[in-house]
């Protein structure tokens, strides 16, 4: 029986949509920090009859990713039901480290039953690592009934499908304080020299308009390539976006230095940044998850990072249109012109094809689970069978509604998509390197020079 309690946050959410200002505020990632615990629940107590197909099937199954803290919690919380009446032990380990240790566990024979993946480029290279199995019929049917052709795509090597897509978010909203803003009689900007207007005017008045911190553990770096990502899109468009993620052009084509450009007067610029926490240098080893802190007391007034940053914030901290924060999107660079949406999600891969482990992927795959985890809050799928009724908050359904709106241009995170000898191993390192004080133009030869 599906929950519509939640047991997790509560907050009162809030969500806008207004021309060149979409809100997108509340989404799972696999990027927040801690460590995730759960407990087992007693079958007899429960309605099992939708897990009927996979009674009695019993054994223990590994699940390794990147999610962890409260956000595995509530994982582990959603997939309760099922584990008890299959008879299926789930043995969930969340880690900081996910994208460095994985190619090392299935390299030495270490591989996890099921992963959570969520770099399409890492998929790849664990089917050319010979380790990742292609999807049960079960899964496939899944797959091919809840979600598009592209997000089909995102787990598609050589017409093969390797995984289910799991979770989704955004990953082009301003964080910002709507109290801040309306003390100071700031507007909302509508383009980016509106934007860029803003900040200079806050600079003037003393304080930083920007926050930013790029370190993330193992995954240090990826604050970055989002900011690269959305000024790419804003610039040069969908179609040199994807040709860059596909190597068709250079990764240092001109249209690249060109977005490298654009950033680089917000992100290393002394007078914006950043925020309590330094100056430009000061990015590297400022943490994601505490660089937008300083919203709240005024320390900077804009934040870019993706709509699951809400876990972030204490429960007394109140988000929405009038509350200590508030979202929009990283506006176009015109007024009127579409404002591309970029974002990410998990994919689930399995290494083994036991009936237990065909038995949890399938399940992770139904919207079933899609409405289960939606249900305790903080997450969104792109699954055609999530039911807006399920999610809690009005931020969580609008996020699901744009997801799977048809019409959405939704464009997956580019270093997430490409090789992860490119993309992860070498594409976040460079934004390090560039905020500490290497040029363009090096960081661009250092990652072209990696592709294979």
């Amino acid at each position: 029986m599906l929950r519509t309690d939640h047991k997790g946050r509560r907050r009162r959410l809030a969500v806008a949509a207004t021309a060149g200002s979409l809100v997108l505020v509340a989404s799972g990632c696999g990027y927040l920090s801690g460590e995730g615990g759960g407990g087992a629940i007693d079958a007899s107590d429960l309605d099992c009859s939708p897990y009927e197909q996979w009674a009695d099937t019993g054994g223990t199954v590994s699940v390794y990713a990147s999610i962890r803290d409260e956000e595995a919690d509530l994982l582990e919380e959603a997939w309760a039901e099922f584990a008890a009446c299959s008879g299926i032990t789930i043995e969930y380990e969340g880690s900081g480290e996910f994208e460095a240790q994985l190619p090392i566990r299935l390299d030495g024979g270490n591989a996890p039953d099921l992963a959570f993946i969520p770099q399409p480029g890492l998929i790849q290279r664990t089917v050319e690592g010979g380790h990742a199995v292609p999807v049960a019929d079960g899964v496939r049917e899944n797959v091919e009934a809840g979600w598009g052709e592209d997000w089909r795509g995102y787990a598609t090597v050589d017409g093969e499908l390797y995984g289910s897509p799991l979770g989704a978010n955004m990953k082009s909203m301003v964080w910002y304080s709507p109290s801040y803003f309306s003390e100071h009689g700031y507007e909302v900007p509508q383009t980016w020299d509106e934007m860029i207007e803003l900040s200079d005017t806050i600079a003037a008045s003393g304080a930083k308009p920007w926050c930013v911190g790029f370190e993330s553990g193992e995954a240090t770096g990826w604050p970055g390539t989002d900011w690269i990502e959305n000024a790419l899109l804003r610039t040069s468009g969908t179609d040199v976006y994807h040709d860059w993620i596909s190597h068709d052009i250079p990764f240092d084509a001109p249209e690249v230095e060109e977005a490298f450009d654009l950033v680089d007067g917000v992100v290393r610029n002394e007078d914006y940044v950043n925020g309590t926490f330094g100056g430009v240098e000061s990015i590297a080893v400022t943490s994601f998850q505490e660089a937008g802190l300083p919203l709240l007391d005024g320390g900077c007034a804009m934040y870019l990072m993706g709509s699951f940053y809400g876990a972030q914030f204490a429960e007394d901290v109140e988000i929405g249109e009038d509350g200590d924060v508030y979202g929009f999107v990283l506006p176009p660079l015109e007024e009127g012109a579409e404002v591309p949406i970029m974002g990410g999600g998990e994919f689930t891969v399995a290494f083994d094809d036991r009936p237990e482990v065909v038995a949890v992927h399938e399940y992770l795959s139904s919207g079933h689970f899609a409405n289960s985890r939606a249900s305790l809050g903080s997450w969104v799928s792109a699954h055609a069978d999530l039911d807006p009724a399920n999610l809690p908050e009005p931020t969580d359904r609008f996020t699901a509604e744009v997801l799977s709106d048809p019409n959405t241009v939704f464009h997956f995170d580019a270093s997430d998509s490409m090789p992860s000898a490119v993309g992860t191993d070498v594409f976040w390192g460079g934004l390090i390197d560039w905020v500490t004080g290497a040029s363009t133009e090096e960081v661009l030869a250092s990652v072209e020079s990696a592709w294979p």
